[in-house]
């Protein structure tokens, strides 16, 4: 309710400003928030829904048709309450992505334990912080070797410069753990250890279930066809949690783009698709790449709008006016003096994708598109619940804004002669 208050006060307070300029700060912090007053945007929820609603709408009021293309995902996991509680303190929790089929809502008390025997008990396991967003062998691993040791649960922190609660992305093709694997912050680190040493015991309560043949959507906006050179725009609106400054400033940035090709009238042949199931396995671009994205040959340039490209950077654990520093222009090699020209004012590493570019662009890049650019990056609440509003903001927002336009109008002016190497 928190977030929503704020979100919507946001909203209030930059509404008249928002309208006089899309590229302005003040309007794409309207954008940010209004994404953040849908709640929770995990694939196929309500705030899912509502936001791929929002975004044709305000394409289609640009002047853009619109289709909705259904995405269907083999499973989703939906949690309704899950805490871990010791002496009297609970804190919440999140079940690890996949839980057990027949734990996906459970009650269990039993003695914490690190060592040992710990057949029967709940095993405390910590995963260092990698800087990763994605479920990978390490942590399979890691997980898998503690399960071996018969615990009737995994109580696990994942390292996070927030520590809180840690989710990492996953695949459909992954299989469920064994047995139950909580995940909780390490800032309730002092609760479990005092549980450890008296050994009293720590209860889970989880509230959940599965789902199946799971129903999202992409947004597909398109103007212009046989106007000029075809050009793909994409950004995720899915992830876990709120994932406010991890979607919302990429989403912005999609619409000021879109409403200012259409308001200027570029000619070129435009392709805007905001893909669903981000988080639980690439879904929705993996569906597009398949049936409905133009082919490589067709499209002259892809721009993507990833995670994170606008959120402040914290030190000794308050907010900073400068952006985050694990900021990256993702390139092919083609477009860099293109970037160098357009992003000259933009703090963010260069990183020229040779054989693997970051996230959905990973996939772009697989798929044979030769010219693309992209932003992408984490934060310091990056995957956690305490990404919120405050992790970005107007004076940030803006310069992202500016170069993608600024880069994306001289696509459109100088066609091929843009990515001359």
């Amino acid at each position: 309710m928190r977030l929503i208050f704020i979100a919507t006060m946001a909203v209030l307070m930059v509404g008249q400003a928002a309208a006089k300029d899309v590229l302005s700060g003040a309007s794409l912090y309207a954008d940010v928030a209004r994404y953040a007053s849908f709640g929770l945007h995990r694939f196929g929820s309500s705030g899912d829904r509502a936001t791929a609603d929002w975004i044709a709408g305000e394409l289609s009021e640009a002047g853009y048709a619109i289709k909705f293309q259904p995405v269907v995902l083999g499973r989703q996991y939906v949690v309704e309450r899950a805490s871990a509680e010791a002496a009297g303190t609970a804190v919440e929790a999140t079940p690890f992505w996949w839980p057990p089929e027949d734990k996906a809502g459970f009650h269990l008390s039993a003695p914490l334990a690190r060592d040992g025997d710990v057949a029967g008990k709940i095993l405390w396991l910590e995963l260092p912080f990698d800087r990763g967003a994605y479920h990978g062998p390490a942590h399979r691993a890691a997980i898998s070797e503690a399960a071996a040791r018969k615990p009737a649960a995994i109580l696990l922190m994942i390292g996070n410069p927030a520590d809180d609660r840690f989710a990492y992305n996953v695949t459909q093709e992954d299989a469920p753990w064994p047995v139950p694997v909580m995940v909780v912050g390490a800032k309730a680190r002092a609760t479990f250890e005092r549980a450890l040493a008296s050994s009293a015991p720590v209860t889970f309560d989880v509230s959940g279930h599965y789902e199946r043949s799971v129903s999202g959507r992409n947004v597909i906006a398109e103007m212009g066809v046989g106007r000029g050179p075809t050009l793909v725009v994409s950004t995720p609106m899915t992830g876990w949690y709120s994932c406010v400054c991890e979607r919302g400033p990429g989403i912005a940035n999609f619409l000021a783009l879109a409403r200012t090709a259409a308001a200027e009238k570029w000619q070129a042949h435009f392709v805007f698709i905001a893909t669903a199931g981000h988080e639980i396995g690439h879904g929705g671009m993996e569906l597009f790449l398949k049936d409905g994205a133009p082919s490589p040959r067709q499209t002259l340039a892809w721009v993507h709008f990833g995670s994170s490209n606008a959120c402040y950077a914290f030190a000794e654990g308050a907010r900073t006016n400068r952006p985050e520093e694990e900021r990256y222009l993702v390139l092919s090699k083609s477009a860099v003096a293109l970037t160098d020209e357009a992003f000259a004012g933009v703090a963010a590493k260069r990183l020229v994708a040779e054989k693997q570019a970051v996230g959905e662009l990973r996939d772009v890049h697989a798929a044979g598109y030769a010219n693309f650019l992209g932003m992408a990056g984490r934060h310091q609440t990056f995957h956690t619940p305490a990404d919120d509003l405050g992790a970005t903001g107007p004076d940030i927002l803006e310069p992202v804004a500016r170069a993608f336009v600024d880069a994306l109008r001289t696509i459109v002016e100088r066609g091929d002669s843009a990515f001359k190497q």
